[in-house]
C-alpha cells in the first residue's frame, strides 16, 4: 500500500476543506460568544406573539443598549447579544419587552466583562503556545538517538496546525449552515483534539524510529510508508472503537447543547487521526528529500 506516494493528493485535499472555511472565517462570518468578546447574551421566548428581530432590537435602542444581534432558534426562541449588562438593565430591558411585544420567558441569560473575554481569548492561546513548545522539545529528546530529531517535532507541530484549521473552518460552515459559534465549550473541544492528534502522530513517528534501528538499508520513504501502514489498523480501530462512535450518538441524539461541541470534536478527532496518518509522516518525508527544491522547475526531458 504505497500512502506516501499519494501524499500530494491528500495535502489538496485537506486544502479543499480548509482554505474555503478560514475564508468565511476570517469575512467575519462566524459569531464569537460573549466568552471572548465579553458582553450580555438573553435567550427568551415569546408567549402570544412571534416578533422580528427587528422589533426586539428597537426595543434595545430604546434603552439605550448598543451593540445589540438578534439570532432565532430552531425551537422558536431568540438569541439576544450586546454589550455588557447589569442586573438592573437586564430587567428594564425585560419589562419593556413584555410591554412592546408580548409576555415573554427568560431561558437563558450570560454576562461576561471586557476584561474577562479578553482574558480568556489570551490563556487560550498561550495553553496552545506553550504545550506546542513542549511538544517540540519533548519530541526532540526522546528522539535524540536518529538523525534530525528536532524535524519530529516541527512535523507533529504542522499536523497539530493543520487540526486546528480544520476545526475552525468546520465552525465556519456550521457557522453558515446552522449558526454555530466560537464559545467556551469550542475553546476545550479545540484542546481535546489537539492533545488526541499528538498523542496519534507520536505513536506512528515512534513506529518510524523503531524501524529506523531494524531496517537500516531502506530508503526513509519506504521505511516511513512501512511504518505507516503497520499503525493504520491500530489508529482507526482504536478512534472509531472508543470514541467517534459515542460521539456521534451524542451528535445525534444528544439534544441542542451537546450537539454542536460533539459535532466538533467527532470531527476534529477524525482529523486528528487523518493528519497523524496523512499529514505529519509525508510531510516528514518531503522534508527529508527536500521536495520544495523542485516544485516550481520543469522537468527534465528525457533524451532519447
Amino acid at each position: 500500500m504505497n500512502i506516501l506516494g499519494k501524499r500530494y493528493i491528500l495535502f489538496g485535499v485537506s486544502l479543499l476543506i480548509i482554505i474555503p472555511g478560514l475564508i468565511l472565517l476570517f469575512a467575519g462570518k462566524v459569531p464569537m460568544s460573549v466568552d471572548f468578546t465579553g458582553g450580555s447574551l438573553l435567550e427568551v421566548a415569546f408567549t402570544n406573539k412571534t416578533p422580528q428581530p427587528s422589533d426586539i432590537i428597537a426595543v434595545y435602542e430604546e434603552n439605550k443598549v448598543s451593540d445589540t444581534q438578534v439570532q432565532t432558534t430552531e425551537n422558536g426562541s431568540f438569541v439576544i447579544r450586546s454589550q455588557f449588562l447589569e442586573n438592573d438593565q437586564r430587567d428594564s430591558l425585560l419589562a419593556a419587552l413584555n410591554d412592546k411585544i408580548g409576555e415573554v420567558t427568560v431561558i437563558r441569560f450570560d454576562s461576561v466583562g471586557p476584561s474577562i473575554g479578553e482574558q480568556v481569548t489570551s490563556r487560550g492561546a498561550l495553553a496552545v503556545t506553550v504545550s506546542s513548545i513542549l511538544v517540540v522539545l519533548f519530541i526532540a529528546w526522546s528522539f535524540r538517538g536518529i538523525k534530525n530529531a528536532f524535524r519530529y517535532g516541527i512535523c507533529a507541530i504542522l499536523a497539530m496546525i493543520h487540526d486546528v484549521a480544520i476545526i475552525f473552518s468546520v465552525t465556519a460552515f456550521g457557522s453558515l449552515l446552522f449558526g454555530w459559534e466560537i464559545n467556551s465549550l469550542f475553546l476545550t473541544a479545540l484542546l481535546t483534539v489537539i492533545g488526541f492528534s499528538m498523542q496519534d502522530t507520536i505513536v506512528v513517528f515512534d513506529r518510524i524510529r523503531e524501524n529506523s534501528n531494524i531496517y537500516r538499508r531502506l530508503d526513509f520513504e519506504t521505511l516511513v510508508n512501512h511504518s505507516i501502514v503497520q499503525t493504520l489498523q491500530r489508529s482507526i480501530n482504536t478512534q472509531l472503537m472508543t470514541v467517534e462512535f459515542l460521539l456521534l450518538a451524542l451528535a445525534m441524539f444528544g439534544g441542542v447543547t451537546l450537539r454542536e461541541f460533539a459535532s466538533i470534536l467527532l470531527i476534529g478527532l477524525l482529523s486528528g487521526t487523518y493528519s497523524s496518518i496523512f499529514i505529519a509522516a509525508p510531510i516528514l518525508v518531503l522534508w527529508e528529500n527536500r521536495e520544495w527544491q523542485n516544485w516550481f522547475r520543469k522537468p527534465k526531458q528525457s533524451q532519447a
